[in-house]
């Protein structure tokens, strides 16, 4: 199972991406977390403590383990590099580890431009496409509110692409923005999660504006899970409805 996750910042992808990969853990399955978000928050939603998180390095930031595999060094910047770099043992050799969830942390390309074919941009292509082609565990991805991590080469592969929203356009706009990239891979099917719903209006809100068979389904609003956030902890162990509404969702995907 392969599932992308994505969502303009503060709806909850994360909250959802976390609780998802916690679900499949206890069910026994290998599951890798990749936080592909540049604000990086998947580690404490799946447990992890500050401590641990400060210990980890994003894989963006290991210039040495790049260098090896890309043969790009300080005289070769900007100039020939390994396009095709190996990778495929990179997960195991840098994810850590926490309630039977594999987290790796790829971290974000600091450029003035878009469009960097750097080395570092190489290695984070390569080991997305490895998590999704290669690997058997069930690899859950939280992302940036896009697809420009991902490539051609990698979307047929993949389960799930979930939007994350709440209740309000400019949620939805971001939902049809998602659309409108994952058409441009290839990507004809995008569902919904709608999270925050505080009401009825709410939810005819989400209805009116998401087709029915786009929907994958709802996660009300519920204080315990900024309660977990502020004290640190999982959501996954805080919030019991929060829990059973997302495993309902994870139901649905594993049952088409």
């Amino acid at each position: 199972m392969k599932i992308a996750v994505t969502g303009k910042g503060g709806v909850g992808k994360t909250t959802v991406s976390a609780i998802l990969a916690r679900l499949y853990a206890d069910e026994g399955h290998k599951v890798l977390a990749a936080d592909v978000d540049p604000d990086a928050n998947l580690g404490a939603a799946l447990g992890f403590t500050e401590e641990e998180l400060n210990g980890i390095t994003p894989i963006s930031k290991m210039r040495k383990l790049i260098a090896e595999r890309t043969g790009a060094g300080a005289d070769t910047y900007g100039k020939f590099f390994k396009i095709n770099p190996k990778v495929d043992d990179i997960p195991d050799l840098v994810a850590r580890e926490k309630n039977g969830v594999k987290l790796l942390v790829l971290g974000t390309i600091e450029t003035g431009g878009s469009g960097c074919v750097c080395p570092e941009h190489v290695v984070l292509k390569r080991v997305i496409s490895n998590l999704i082609i290669q690997r058997d565990d069930v690899v859950i991805m939280d992302m940036e509110a896009g697809l420009e991590h991902l490539g051609r080469g990698t979307t047929d592969m993949m389960d799930q692409f979930i939007v994350v929203i709440e209740p309000g356009e400019r949620s939805v706009q971001t939902y049809q923005h998602i659309v409108k990239l994952a058409a441009d891979l290839g990507i004809r099917k995008v569902r919904v999660v709608a999270n925050k719903v505080r009401s009825e209006k709410d939810e005819e809100f989400i209805r009116a504006r998401i087709p029915a068979d786009s929907l994958l389904g709802i996660v009300h609003y519920n204080d315990d899970v900024g309660e977990a956030d502020r004290a640190g902890r999982s959501p996954y162990e805080y919030s019991e409805k929060t829990v059973a509404e997302i495993r309902m969702i994870k139901d649905r995907i594993d049952n088409e």
